[in-house]
């Protein structure tokens, strides 16, 4: 007998909707419906019969990372910063971020969907792709069970996309948003996909539109149009051939299932610059919290770090990064303090800070290694002894 033809691909992208802010909004129902925007540190949470804070009183250098649908509508985006978008939306209720939440919720999606389809690449904290070739049912049908798992292990709706691709399926995600499902073949690419914008494929960023605008190309039907060797002198080799492939739908990029990390990093921006001296108990405590988080993310993952390193940006924008590396890899957050401040001590302190990180490298698997005699524990320092005798 001949062998049966290979079944065609099906690759769902499941998007959560506006994720960040729906969390949110699960913890307060009573902003449903209103303009909300998630960004900056959250200091504390309103208590009963506070009012929320608003957009308008916002000051500081914070950015947007997500807002509500209702306040897209007044232009407010992802990235913009928190001023801009003030002047756009001043009325808007503003919540700083749970980050702690949101990968906890974010584990429970990702676990309920892998109980109907175990062929995951996972893209982040709020998206994933899905291999449903070798899935069993009809794909509306699949895709709807997707949606309800989703829904019932944490009360959020998300979007899915399928087609054949991973190119087309990110973008058909976006088309029924929120709550929605896209499910397109090839053969629709003319009548779905050429009318849209060059910007929504994933892989055309803001300069390489203006560069397809200047060229009088903005749709992606347009795009198709173009000839290959005029992309090719635009864009080079690489690029302007992915360009044509891209709007032609054309990706053959399988689904990474395992993804080990190469680095886990944690890090934050602060509302004002600064000072090492002055400031000095201040950072301590940002560096302790980055720390014990650090810890947390190594632990969760089972994985255990031979290098530790920070990050520092100073007021002028400038920024520098140390690393140490250890005889013994660690998870615990004593020990990661203890070598960001090896690190800290190479560092010269003659301007303001605005950014600290902290990152774990040089990964292994807790499982594959086995750890000697634990270190007697030790009382903690004093909070600035992190920031101590280090001269500004």
């Amino acid at each position: 007998m001949d062998p049966l033809p290979p079944r065609p691909r099906r690759i769902a992208h499941l998007d959560m909707d506006a994720y960040y802010a729906s969390v949110e909004l699960l913890r307060y129902p009573e902003l449903k419906g209103r303009p909300v925007v998630i960004g900056g540190r959250r200091k504390s949470a309103p208590q009963e019969g506070e009012a929320f804070p608003r957009l308008k009183s916002y000051a500081g250098r914070g950015v947007v990372t997500t807002a509500t649908y209702e306040a897209r509508a007044f232009g407010v985006r992802s990235g913009m910063g928190l001023m801009k978008a003030a002047a756009l939306a001043p009325d808007a209720i503003l919540l700083g971020g749970d980050f702690e939440t949101y990968g906890r919720i974010s584990r429970q999606f990702k676990a309920a969907v892998a109980e109907i389809v175990p062929l995951i690449e996972d893209r982040g904290i709020d998206e994933i792709y899905l291999d449903l070739t070798d899935v069993e049912g009809e794909t509306r049908a699949i895709a709807q069970r997707l949606k309800d798992a989703v829904r019932q292990a944490t009360g959020l709706t998300c979007s899915i996309g399928i087609t054949p691709n991973k190119l087309l399926s990110k973008l058909a995600s976006e088309l029924g948003k929120p709550d929605g499902l896209t499910i397109l073949g090839l053969e629709d690419i003319p009548s779905r996909i050429w009318p849209l914008p060059c910007s929504a494929l994933n892989g055309i960023g803001p300069k390489a539109t203006a560069k397809l605008e200047g060229l009088g190309i903005r749709t992606i039907g347009e795009l198709a149009k173009a000839a290959p060797a005029f992309l090719l002198e635009h864009f080079g080799k690489s690029y302007g051939a992915w360009l044509q492939e891209a709007a032609h739908g054309r990706d053959d990029r399988p689904l990474t299932i395992t993804r080990e990390p190469k680095s886990i990093s944690r890090e934050t921006t602060f509302e004002r610059d600064l000072h090492p001296k002055s400031d000095r108990e201040a950072l301590s405590r940002i560096l302790l919290d980055l720390c014990g988080r650090l810890a947390k993310d190594l632990a969760r993952k089972e994985l255990l770090a031979r290098t530790i390193g920070i990050k520092l940006r100073f007021e002028d924008f400038s920024t520098i990064t140390r690393d140490h590396s250890l005889e013994v890899p660690i998870s615990d957050a004593l020990p990661i303090r203890d070598a960001a401040r090896t690190c800290l001590k190479r560092v010269t302190f003659d301007r303001k800070l605005r950014l600290l990180g902290i990152r774990a490298s040089s990964l292994v698997k807790a499982c594959e290694y086995t750890l000697g005699a634990t270190e007697p524990s030790r009382a903690a320092e004093p909070v600035a002894a992190l920031f101590q005798d280090l001269d500004p």
